[in-house]
């Protein structure tokens, strides 16, 4: 079929009478006369050219008139769509994760976390945020929390410091501001000691002196790592008594401030156990100072290289620090002599613990002292026993390590907590030296980010219908993450391109993998991903389609097809599943061909079906490269974004319909089918966008705008769509939403950050086909936001302050607990704390298969018992209990021989329901029957014994009522002479309990 080209893009319109200009009026006749000129042949000539190029230029102004009146006229004829609300938007990450590492509390059931001007309590068991300071009652920091600690005499207080200057004390039970110290000075590290009371040591920027400003004036948040570095800092006793603190004020001055020195940028601030000594790591030296003699200032202790973290032992004076080339070094330098000239440099005696290829990040000793740990950017944590020197691994534990903090409370087992890059917190097991559980929302590395914000590759990012989550880029360019924004959990990462997490040489970065592209088919059963590598000298660039089926069951994808070079080694410009019911996939490539991909059947010797994709068609036009490609609505058109113009395919013969050419876009970048039906399109390119009718094969209308546009998402019901578009502030983005029947805008906003990418994302408990629009995008910070009307996310950043628990989550154990087991002994405070059991019954068939593991690798008994309990027995219903009762009576009173029965007595009875003192008194007898003691009867011919459980709950202060423990002798003439006893049949009672049966 021959192209088409459409040229003409308005219909020519005739003119009436009343739309012929009128010619101009007369001059005033009392205004003077014009000098007449001699008219000689030169300007005869330039006059007939002056006219003649008025008249083109009248034609020209005359004919955009005349278009404009006519779209004017087209425009006014289609009903206008009313102006909607401003959109609002929520974000679904932190806006600043810290460095400083977590606080737990004295019992280790809650752990802080410092996020930009917040604090986050979390819990220790499931990670999720219970409560935040500070509450929309008080008024909390102004700039970003750089430091904390629990108050040295009150275990429930919660000191922090700012950049703002001010150090304020909470109370976290009650989520409450107690007061607030103002030092009018940034703050960078805070440390206290039980021994020294009312006081804290902090370490504040120096005032710079009047008169010598920077350069950039720019806030102390937004400086970069070596601006800080090069900045020095000031040592002070600061007194948390207000000087006056009857004044009611907001904020008070310290009662006392004593200065101690000054070093430079502090990377580490800590009071020795002792509490005799204060120290302070800051570049290549390590301050240390007498406490009892502060006037005395520093003695500096100076390491070959740049120090980065330090830890004190719990229990001895000396000190750990970890440095820039990755050495952890230990300092036994407390207990020398004083110089007598005080600020000299000296010497001191250490001891080297070398692994690490890179910087250490953090260091901390565990509780008892004997085992140093240690992290980094190779996302390894090293153990070192301090005593022999000798070294364990925790390797691959997701993401560099940025913080290491120990768990001491009083749980029956240690554990430690690993705050990593990419703003998760993850907890390793001290038994068995791996992770135990892993606490994160979305994975964002600032390095990683940073790197791939350089790169020219194209963010990933797509919505998945079929479990409501938003699949992103992760913490490793390698790698997606599937988040779920209604329930705010990071529900799984697929690992695309296997790689290694950590790969530099020295300063230099590896490039990686990267995940360049990722589309889902409508239906949510089908992904395709394209992952990227350059190529070096060493080795050839990697590109590879890779196409993932969803499989429900696991709840996760699972790769099916891999396509090595789709376009050879030239990029993937664009990729979009067909929403028909063939599920074809379409790619564009710098190969200037578009290629097309189908689901391929066969069957294998034993007769199972095997699905893959394979390449269903290739073609181009007139060898221009394809830009974008987009689908219609029902599948039955492909729409291909060329250099100039767009041309239109069959998508099942591949002819090619006609083309639209867009003199006004240079260069196309994007096309998208607009509404429902799919009658238009639109075109980016650049600053223009232009709406195209392809029933009439015209140009709607055109607009041009002053900066060039980032991305278009369209409605997917209305004849709407919403673009971004950049701003003259790199931070920043305009936000216009537009309808096909006019240019002018139906809202026109600015975004505070950057876009990278945008899509539509389907909010629930929404009508389909509302005019309002839900958005999700990435920002150039890799942050994720939501934009829409009426946006209503579970977002548990925004928590409010809530009072916390006194004591721990889960009580310890006892020595009895232990050997019995937890269901033996269960109080009433246990069942507070009781999770729902949400295992699957047990089925017979399956149980002898279970218990053939080994026994060290099966779980605990108490854990299996009742769901194996669950799946033999089955609980009867209160109505049948009489009748059945009945039917015994009669049908086998004969045959039964069996002692009195109490039908008091149930079959099985809740434990959580029976007392401690009350088992304990049944458990009593029975160990001194056991123990053979004299107060109680042993007779070699008796029976087991036999116990009675009571039939209710008695209070722990109420006096038990007494057992009595039957014994009778057994029968010597049972084997000669049967026995037959008519069993007697209690009384009705009001109390009807359930019984268990054989299933």
């Amino acid at each position: 079929m021959a192209a088409v080209k459409v040229i003409n893009h308005t219909p020519f319109i005739p003119r009436l009478p009343k739309d012929v200009p009128l010619p101009p009026s007369p001059a005033d006749s009392t205004s003077p006369p014009p000098m007449v000129k001699k008219k000689t042949r030169k300007n005869k000539t330039k006059e007939k050219e002056k006219k003649v190029k008025e008249g083109v230029q009248g034609m020209k102004r005359q004919g955009e008139q005349e278009r404009g009146n006519a779209n004017e006229q087209h425009e006014n004829e289609m009903p206008q769509p009313e102006p909607l609300k401003p959109l609002t938007w929520t974000s679904l990450t932190d806006s600043n994760s810290n460095s400083h590492p977590p606080i737990f509390t004295k019992d280790g059931s809650h752990f802080f976390s410092i996020v930009g001007e917040r604090i986050k309590i979390h819990s220790t068991l499931s990670g999720k945020v219970v409560s935040t300071l500070p509450g929309p009652q008080d008024d909390g920091h102004q700039d970003i929390i750089t430091s904390a600690i629990l108050g040295a005499h009150n275990a429930f207080q919660l000191i922090t410091a700012s950049l703002d200057g001010t150090i304020k004390v909470w109370d976290f039970l009650e989520g409450k501001l107690l007061h607030t110290i103002n030092l009018e000075q940034p703050i960078h590290h805070v440390c206290g000691h039980e021994k020294i009371k009312d006081y804290v040591f902090v370490a504040t920027a120096k005032a710079k002196k009047k008169g010598s400003t920077d350069g950039d004036e720019q806030p102390k948040s937004n400086r970069s790592a070596k601006a800080l570095s090069e900045e020095s800092c000031i040592i002070l006793r600061v007194s948390l008594k207000p000087q006056n603190p009857a004044s009611g004020a907001k904020w008070h001055k310290s009662s006392q401030i004593t200065p101690v020195g000054k070093t430079r940028y502090t990377a580490g601030l800590a009071v020795s156990a002792s509490g005799e000594w204060l120290i302070a790591v800051a570049g290549h030296k390590a301050y240390v100072a007498q406490v009892s003699a502060l006037k005395s200032g520093f003695t500096k202790y100076v390491s070959p290289d740049a120090l980065t973290c330090l830890a004190v032992h719990p229990l001895e004076d000396y000190f750990a620090t970890g440095d820039a080339k990755g050495v952890v070094r230990l300092w036994y330098c407390l207990n020398q002599g004083r110089p007598a000239v005080a600020n000299v440099e000296k010497r001191s005696q250490t001891s080297e613990l070398h692994w690490h290829a890179h910087a250490v990040s953090s260091v901390a000793f565990t509780t008892n002292g004997a085992y140093l740990l240690s992290g980094g950017e190779e996302a390894v944590l090293v153990i070192w026993q301090l005593y022999s020197g000798k070294k364990e691994f925790v390797p691959r534990v997701g993401s560099p390590i940025k913080s290491v903090v120990v768990s001491r409370g009083s749980a029956a087992e240690e554990e430690y907590l690993l705050g990593l890059a990419d703003a998760s917190f993850a907890f390793v097991s001290s038994a068995t030296l791996k992770l135990s559980r892993v606490f994160s929302r979305i994975k964002l590395d600032s390095v990683t980010s940073s790197a791939w914000a350089s790169s020219s590759s194209a963010t990933p990012l797509a919505v998945h219908s079929l479990s409501s989550t938003l699949v992103l880029p992760s913490s490793h360019p390698s790698s997606l993450q599937t988040y779920s924004p209604s329930s705010s959990m990071l529900v799984a990462e697929l690992e695309v391109s296997p790689s290694n997490r950590v790969s530099r040489q020295e300063e230099k970065m590896l490039e990686p993998s990267r995940v360049e592209r990722v589309v889902i088919s409508p239906s949510g059963e089908w992904m395709a991903t394209i992952d990227r590598r350059e190529g070096a000298e060493s080795f050839r660039g990697e590109i590879y389609l890779k196409i993932w089926w969803w499989d429900k069951k696991s709840a996760f994808w699972i790769l099916n097809t891999r396509v090595d070079r789709p376009h050879g080694l030239n990029k993937v410009t664009s990729m979009s599943f067909s929403p028909s019911d063939e599920n074809w996939l379409v790619t564009t490539g710098e190969d200037r061909n578009v290629k097309t991909w189908r689901i391929r059947s066969t069957k294998d010797k034993k007769g199972n079906a095997e699905v893959s994709w394979t390449s269903r068609s290739s073609f181009g036009f007139r060898l221009e490269m394809p830009r974008d490609s987009a689908w219609s609505p029902d599948g039955s058109l492909l729409a291909v974004a060329l250099d100039t113009s767009v041309a239109l395919y069959d998508s099942i013969s591949n002819a090619l319909h006609f083309t639209i050419v867009c003199s006004e876009c240079p260069r196309v970048s994007s096309i998208h089918f607009i509404g429902h039906y799919g009658q238009y399109i639109a075109v980016l390119g650049g600053p223009n966008l232009v709406v195209c009718d392809i029933i009439n094969r015209s140009v709607r209308w055109h607009r041009r705008h002053d900066h060039p546009y980032v991305t278009l998402v369209p409605h997917p019901y209305q004849d709407t769509f919403a673009t971004i578009h950049h701003s003259p502030s790199d931070t920043t983005n305009g936000l216009m939403v537009y309808s096909i029947s006019s240019s002018t805008p139906l809202l026109s906003q600015t975004l505070p950050f950057g876009i990278r990418n945008l899509v539509w994302y389907p909010a629930p408990n929404r009508l389909a086909r509302s005019q309002t629009f839900s958005l999700v995008g990435i920002t150039h910070a890799f942050g994720v936001v939501l934009l829409g009307h009426d946006i209503s996310i579970a977002d548990e950043a925004s928590s409010s302050t809530k009072a916390l628990q006194k004591g721990q989550a889960v009580p310890k154990r006892s020595l009895f607990e232990e050997l019995f087991g937890v269901p033996a002994l269960t109080d009433v405070s246990h069942n507070a704390v009781s999770t729902i059991d949400t295992s699957l019954p047990w089925k017979s068939s399956e149980t002898g298969s279970v218990f053939d593991a080994p026994a060290y690798l099966m779980p605990p008994m108490e854990s299996l018992f009742e769901p194996l309990i669950n799946g033999f027995l089955k609980l009867r219903l209160k109505e049948n209990v009489d009748e059945e009762h009945q039917i015994g009576i009669q049908g086998v009173a004969d045959e039964m021989a069996a002692e009195p029965m109490d039908t008091e007595e149930p079959a099985f009875i809740e434990m959580a329901k029976v007392s401690n003192d009350d088992i304990l008194d049944t458990f009593i007898p029975f160990f001194k029957d056991i123990a053979g003691l004299p107060d109680y009867p042993f007779h070699s011919d008796t029976r087991p014994v036999a116990l009675t459980l009571p039939t209710t709950p008695s209070s722990h202060h109420a006096k038990p009522a007494p057992r009595t423990v039957a014994s009778q002798k057994p029968n010597l003439n049972a084997s000669s002479k049967k026995q037959v006893s008519t069993p007697s049949v209690p009384a009705k009672t009001g109390k009807k309990r359930s019984r268990h049966s054989l299933a």
